[in-house]
């Protein structure tokens, strides 16, 4: 076995409180490499389909890399992956940080938790030792408290905390998972599988971090990396993802008033540039990474600390201008709330932007609120909906449900106002203006999803002299607002390498297009790290070999095409801005739809795919679960 990999997961069955230890082949590593390709494969081969996602039956898995926890910048990254409470279809979710490192040096390439223990606990694992541990102390405790606990009861500030909030453990359908208070796995509701099981957190020491096969061809990669990568001009670094506010709002798509609108008259005092001059107080950054792209903000007079890092871009407009919210204080105050009861900062926004607009059109009233006034830049609501959310309490009860199941129980046509596909939140980002998210939100396993693919403006800067995804033929541009077959192909291309890099553990703000690392320089990476031979080809067969298999899970689960739908409002003209009146026209976006089913090699009309692809990508049916 290459020494880049430790080749063992961990089998935890937190019923029985017994572990055993699975040595994955080499051949089963380099198909998959670890990250979601691995974790779909487990979900398939090792649980039945219809599982109760908050039932002990549901898997939850935890997956490293090949190359996680080695030196170069990006590749600290790891997967957490089970049947998603929101969608009831494939959940995976991935986070930076420093837990995944420390997984590996010790001594495993991933966990599988299986069942639901009789009392709270946590993992204490220690270079490869094991131990079940009491969690009573800590359940109930917000994120700080329980992260201070485990270091004073543990004697080591260096463990790597790896823990479910108070929303986890209320059942809150679009909780998290975060390490070390910062690093979140927000999408899909696996905190609350994390919860159900009773499984408070995952602490980690390791002392052996892996090795590279070939330590002179790995030394090559950073080197080259250093060369070309310049922080000081790194908009990642200077902003961080806080810096898309105003270019957002430049196009006329930052989401606005639950998507009403793509232009916020408070842009610029929620934006990244406003942050770095008031607030910030430092840039974090993630294992062994250069970019450091994290936002560290103070408010003293508030209480925001440092140590819950600081509104990315996805807070700033999901309890910002989607709520209509313009001070900047308050979110920051919002996003410590956040990280405090382990909230997915996409859904918990959008969930309440859908209470504002239905309390503005009186489904919701003042009884349903407790007399809170739910109107649009509330800001005050909105702390107070996240204090609900995550207790539970409340109207908290039903917005924990996520927008697709409240509006269900609202009906008087809340549905109209519920943005989601398959259960999950719309992103911040309209597919109205950016048309190639259409597919990504459409077609993504997970629900709405923005990080499927590279976004449309990318794709206008395709050329054929030395474009950084030439390399995959993607050498002519295509304008944004294209819906046409070379915008599907070139969505179903990019959205090889975003699932390539979530299985090699890679971080989009580090690999090409996004930033410096050119996909030829990973891939040598990964040969220097494994001793393999693998080509850029083969490495984006890895990517499609995940997409497939999560086609696969959702199509096992019942999912079909009619849940590969967007919400009413985006077939509806944007309400101001630039873009007015611009909108997704059905029968357009249902032909680009069953356009990337046959270049998937999917039946257009079951959505499953075909024996032919999966035999292409060497995927054994016959190893899948199916009861």
């Amino acid at each position: 076995m290459a020494s880049g990999m430790t080749a063992r997961l961990l089998h935890v069955d937190l019923a029985s409180r017994q572990t055993r230890v699975e040595e994955l082949s080499e051949t089963i590593l380099r198909q998959h490499l670890g990250g979601g390709a691995l974790a779909c494969y487990l979900l398939l081969r090792d649980m039945p389909p219809g599982v109760d996602p908050l039932g002990p039956d549901n898997l939850l898995v935890f997956t490293t890399s090949v190359i996680n926890g080695l030196s170069l910048s990006g590749t600290n990254r790891y997967t957490a992956a089970a049947k998603s409470p929101l969608t009831g279809g494939y959940g995976e979710s991935e986070a930076g940080g420093w837990w995944g490192p420390e997984l590996r040096a010790a001594g495993y390439d991933g966990l599988v938790i299986r069942g639901q223990a009789e009392s709270p606990v946590y993992l204490w694992i220690k270079d490869g030792e094991v131990e079940f541990r009491d969690a009573r102390p800590y359940w109930g405790r917000l994120s700080g408290e329980v992260q201070d606990g485990f270091e004073q009861e543990l004697g080591d500030r260096r463990i790597r905390v790896l823990q479910t909030g108070v929303a986890g453990e209320r059942g809150v359908r679009f909780a998290a998972i975060v390490n070390q208070l910062k690093h979140f796995h927000g999408r899909c509701g696996l905190g609350a599988v994390m919860g159900a099981k009773r499984l408070k957190a995952i602490v980690v020491r390791g002392t052996k971090p892996p090795l590279a096969m070939d330590k002179d061809g790995a030394r090559r990669a950073l080197t080259w990396f250093r060369e070309h990568y310049d922080r000081s001009k790194d908009r990642f670094h200077q902003l961080g993802t806080a810096g898309v506010v105003l270019m957002l709002e430049a196009s006329g798509i930052l989401p606005t008033r639950n998507f009403r609108e793509g232009s916020f008259e408070h842009a610029r005092a929620i934006s990244g540039q406003t942050m770095a001059s008031t607030i910030l107080v430092n840039r974090g950054t993630c294992y062994a990474c250069a970019v450091a792209c994290k936002r560290e903000v103070a408010v003293p007079d508030d209480g925001v600390v440092p140590k819950y890092g600081g509104p990315e871009y996805e807070t700033l407009a999901a309890s910002g201008s989607l709520c209509g919210v313009g001070d900047l204080k308050a979110l920051a105050r919002v996003n410590q709330l956040l990280a405090q009861y382990v909230l997915d900062s996409i859904s918990t926004g959008a969930v309440i932007a859908f209470a504002m607009e239905c309390y503005e059109q009186g489904i919701l009233t003042a009884a349903d609120t407790g007399g809170l006034e739910l109107g649009w830049g509330n800001a005050d609501a909105v702390e107070q909906l996240v204090h609900a959310i995550g207790w539970r309490e409340g109207l908290g009860r039903l917005l924990g449900e996520g927008v697709r199941r409240a509006a269900a129980q609202l009906g008087r046509g809340a549905e109209r106002f519920a943005l989601h596909v398959k259960g999950q939140e719309l992103p911040m980002h309209d597919p109205r203006g950016k048309k190639g998210l259409t597919l990504a939100y459409a077609l993504s396993p997970t629900g709405a999803d923005h990080m499927e693919a590279p976004h449309d403006p990318l794709y206008e800067g395709f050329h054929p002299s030395g474009h950084p995804l030439g390399p995959l033929g993607l050498i002519e541009p295509v304008k944004v607002l294209d819906l046409g077959p070379r915008k599907v192909r070139a969505f179903y291309l990019t959205q090889q390498v975003w699932s390539f890099y979530n299985s090699v553990g890679m971080c989009d703000f580090v690999g090409t297009p996004l930033n410096s690392l050119a996909l030829e320089e990973l891939a040598a990476y990964v040969n220097s790290v494994t001793g393999w031979n693998t080509s850029l080809y083969e490495l984006m067969k890895v990517g499609e070999r995940a997409n497939t298999l999560m086609r696969l899970f959702n199509c096992r689960e019942g999912l079909t095409p009619a849940d590969d739908i967007l919400p009413e409002r985006m077939h509806e003209g944007i309400g101001n801005g630039p873009l007015q009146g611009e909108r997704i026209d059905p029968a357009e976006f249902l032909a680009a739809r069953r356009l990337y089913y046959e270049m998937a090699g999917w039946d257009p009309e079951t959505g499953s795919p075909t024996a032919a692809r999966l035999a292409e990508l060497g995927v054994d049916a016959t190893a899948i679960r199916s009861a």
